[in-house]
């Protein structure tokens, strides 16, 4: 593996989490089935296949638009970058604001059809995954040029591992982030990640 690859997978790695680790109502969903022991193969797989094909699809559609329109390239390195400086500002305004996530446990478990009614809402339904996965991470990841898909496979593993982790390890995870000093400290760490990638992204 070259450098430039592995600075796009990582690049990829680390945009991917800064957008997947928030406070969120999917992330809330998948902790709270977590916690419950509801259905949480099919929850997370579903919840990755559904990043995986967003993002490639994503990829894809920025590809094919930046080979049209050349200008494209320069357009989505620099206003990839702005957008990660700001949301990295927003990261650092989080941190020192920070919100607990919370969830509730009880003791019925529902059947897996309104399980998955309820993801399917959270998830195909909120205009935000769109934003993040097609347009976001496949503009960043054509602005890698000939790495794009080593930066989407970055922004892949970073929703194969936050969704695994949060949907398995949610009873470990609860009492830590149930404690709004751990968002703080999370966010914090964002905040200077993304920063850290989006001036690298201006300057190459």
């Amino acid at each position: 593996m070259s450098h430039a690859a592995l600075f796009a997978l990582l690049s990829g790695l680390v945009v991917g989490l800064s957008i997947i680790v928030v406070v969120g109502a999917q992330n809330a969903f998948l902790l709270r089935q977590g916690l419950r022991g509801e259905h949480i193969g099919t929850v997370v797989l579903l919840s990755i296949l559904s990043d995986v094909v967003l993002i490639a699809v994503g990829v894809e559609i920025a590809g094919a638009a930046q080979a049209r329109w050349p200008w494209l390239t320069e357009l989505f390195r620099f206003g990839g970058a702005a957008f990660l400086a700001g949301y990295g500002a927003l990261s650092a305004r989080r941190a020192m604001h920070p919100a607990a996530l919370e969830a509730a446990v009880a003791s019925d478990k529902p059947a897996l059809a309104g399980t998955l009614v309820t993801w399917f809402a959270l998830t195909w339904f909120n205009p935000h995954v769109y934003i993040d996965t097609v347009v976001l991470l496949g503009s960043l990841a054509n602005s890698q040029h000939a790495y794009r898909w080593w930066f989407a496979g970055g922004a892949m593993a970073a929703s194969t591992v936050w969704f695994l982790g949060l949907g398995y390890g949610s009873k470990l995870l609860r009492p830590l982030f149930a404690r709004a000093a751990a968002w703080r400290i999370l966010d914090a760490t964002i905040a200077a990640m993304v920063t850290a990638v989006a001036v690298t992204l201006a300057v190459k």
